[in-house]
């Protein structure tokens, strides 16, 4: 995941998108 998203820091890169996805998924669930 090195450079994944465009930060260089693989880990941080792959947090954040962990939490985008929680968050679409709890938005999802919410409205439906």
């Amino acid at each position: 995941m090195s450079g994944y998203g465009g930060y260089g820091t693989g880990s941080f890169g792959f947090i954040l998108v962990l939490f985008i996805l929680l968050v679409i998924i709890i938005s999802v669930g919410v409205w439906h």
